[in-house]
């Protein structure tokens, strides 16, 4: 069961409740992806094992309680289910039931501000995130380019984008990560620049 989930949503991270409980979990407003499109449900884990589920304009209140680090038990209309807790990153979340084949996948959306009301919109989240994400990669990272078979190096790509704009590299140079050895990516300045 745990192996197809993990083949199913790879690099998932167990939840660590003494890291993760009140950064990445409490008082947030978690929505399940499964069956979106039939119904929305957003859950908020609250302190005193208190869950809210909001479903248009109904809100249920029931329960949640932690056994282990990363094993919850979870009261809701369809009964009590023993899951066990997982990370993709801090705004996905994926319950494993224990009992069962299945898993429910979760959207943290307190840091977003468009609704999630159906898959297209999940999918548009996704690209969102991994922008997001490329971006700040990006913006932290330093880069050597190649220009007239000479290596220069390593800038940021907001020192790289100065030097284009005052004309001293093109932006169509290649660059190479400094954890990569070679410039086999085929990536250009003006990639980076596009991806900020």
């Amino acid at each position: 069961m745990i192996q197809d989930l993990h083949e199913t949503i790879p690099n998932l991270k167990p939840f660590d409740y003494s890291i993760h409980n009140d950064s990445n979990f409490l008082d947030q407003k978690w929505v399940l992806v499964n069956g979106i499109a039939e119904k929305k449900s957003t859950y908020i884990f609250k302190k005193d094992n208190v869950l809210e589920i909001y479903r248009k304009d109904n809100i249920i209140e029931t329960s949640w309680n932690i056994h282990f680090q990363n094993i919850f038990t979870i009261e809701t209309e369809d009964g009590r289910a023993t899951v066990k807790a997982y990370l993709k990153d801090e705004d996905i979340l994926v319950l494993n039931d224990q009992s069962k084949d299945e898993f429910a996948l979760f959207i943290n959306t307190s840091n977003y501000a468009d609704e999630l009301n159906s898959m297209d919109d999940v999918q548009d989240y996704i690209k969102y995130k991994y922008k997001q994400k490329a971006s700040n990669l990006i913006y932290d990272h330093q880069f050597f380019y190649i220009s007239e078979s000479e290596e220069f190096g390593p800038f940021t790509v907001e020192e790289l984008t100065q030097k284009v704009k005052r004309g001293k590299i093109s932006a169509f140079c290649f660059v190479r990560d400094i954890n990569e050895e070679d410039y086999s990516n085929r990536l250009r300045i003006n990639d980076l620049i596009q991806e900020l």
